[in-house]
């Protein structure tokens, strides 16, 4: 008996629960169509933006890059960087103009790589901290691209970290051990030769047997040699 009892009272309380529940979303029923429909407002716009905004700016985007690209693959930095006063505004009008497209995300990687090549550390940084990316083999190239400005910069603490951040985000025994090695020979250069043997160390335990790993115990013997 008491536990029909017991089961009465827990019926009820799911009744009252339901009903509670049932007079709320009368009460609010209009709020929560409106919701709903700011929703579905919001997706719809979010595709026709997508359909006729976007997708034609990115095609505008691109077609503005082709020219640079040529630039770019002879060496003509400059150019390529800030246009041919004709038919192409160069990658630093492209990555400003066309923000929010991946041709005008990519163009930052060009005019990072052009600034730098012309010795513009400052303005190379600018542009190639504004690459956001993950291509397995541009974006570790990249963070070791920043790597080489704050080197050049003279703030070896930074280059030490984007030279090891390359390494760890590209990690393949292609690039990884030489992007290991440029952190471990800055450490040398500021005198953190401990440092620098473990960044060699690395090398020699992960990438052996890659081309940069061959002759790796003589950067260890060096770095040894200038411990105290």
């Amino acid at each position: 008996m008491a536990n029909k009892e017991q089961k009465m009272d827990e019926l009820d309380k799911m009744n009252n629960v339901l009903s509670s529940g049932e007079q709320w979303i009368e009460k609010n029923g209009k709020k929560l169509t409106a919701a709903v429909l700011v929703v579905i407002l919001a997706v719809i716009g979010i595709l026709l933006v997508k359909q006729f905004y976007l997708a034609p700016l990115e095609e505008e985007a691109q077609n503005a890059m082709f020219k640079g690209e040529f630039y770019f693959e002879q060496d003509n930095f400059e150019v390529a960087l800030n246009g041919d006063e004709a038919d192409f505004i160069g990658f630093k009008a492209v990555a400003d103009e066309y923000s929010g497209t991946k041709a005008g995300n990519l163009a930052n990687a060009y005019a990072g790589i052009c600034a730098y090549n012309l010795g513009n550390n400052e303005e190379a940084l600018e542009y190639l901290e504004a690459y956001d990316g993950n291509e397995p083999l541009l974006y570790p190239n990249i963070i070791a691209m920043i790597g080489n400005c704050y080197a050049n910069m003279g703030d070896y603490n930074k280059a030490m970290k984007k030279f090891v951040e390359a390494a760890e985000e590209a990690s393949n025994a292609v690039i990884s051990p030489l992007f290991l090695i440029k952190a471990a020979t800055v450490a040398e250069k500021t005198e953190d030769f401990a440092k620098a043997i473990e960044l060699y160390q690395e090398v020699k335990d992960k990438y052996e047997n890659s081309v940069m790993g061959q002759d790796i115990d003589k950067y260890i013997e060096r770095a040894k040699a200038q411990v105290k």
